[in-house]
């Protein structure tokens, strides 16, 4: 099985994200990331969904099947930009916590908070960077962790939705960018 990329246009409704990740569910497709937000058009949102799956044309007709589906796009195969943050706070004592700050610093992390005997990192980066960076820091004791979704973007001047965007504008579901 295969990790798939899915750059998933929808409008934004209420429900919509509820009926995506259903259809997935039902289907039993494992979500391995799922991040949503606006894009850039109003009224409408663009989801970065990561599955598990042998063949990922099965699962880009199934969401393109849904009505707020506006276009469905598997970046797997186009070499698109993909990135995650992840949060990470450490508990040491403090020759401790100054080797795990070294170490953020040498993986690019950026130092967000450093309170008596605790520091709090950023890192954002490939899913594959962030991984190796949370495995390197799990021998010093993470006492809490937050990571994002996957987000991806096509490379260049390719827009793998413009069309869709525009489409959906020309039909009026994006909403009236006027209110």
């Amino acid at each position: 099985m295969q990790q798939h990329t899915l750059n998933v246009l929808v409008q934004d409704h209420p429900g919509v994200l509820t009926r995506t990740v259903s259809l997935l569910r039902r289907r039993a497709y494992n979500i391995a990331s799922l991040a949503v937000g606006h894009s850039e058009t109003a009224g409408v949102s663009r989801m970065t969904v990561v599955v598990d799956a042998t063949d990922a044309t099965q699962v880009v007709r199934q969401l393109d099947g849904l009505i707020e589906v506006l276009a469905v796009h598997d970046l797997t195969a186009s070499g698109a930009v993909q990135r995650e943050t992840v949060l990470a706070r450490i508990v040491a004592p403090g020759s401790r916590l100054a080797a795990v700050v070294t170490l953020a610093l040498e993986d690019g992390a950026r130092v967000l908070d450093v309170g008596g005997e605790a520091v709090i990192l950023e890192l954002t980066d490939t899913p594959e960077r962030v991984e190796a960076f949370i495995g390197r820091l799990r021998p010093a004791g993470i006492a809490e962790l937050r990571r994002t979704g996957t987000l991806a973007m096509t490379r260049g001047g390719q827009n793998a939705d413009r069309e869709a965007s525009f489409q959906s504008q020309a039909d009026g579901v994006a909403g009236d960018s006027d209110q």
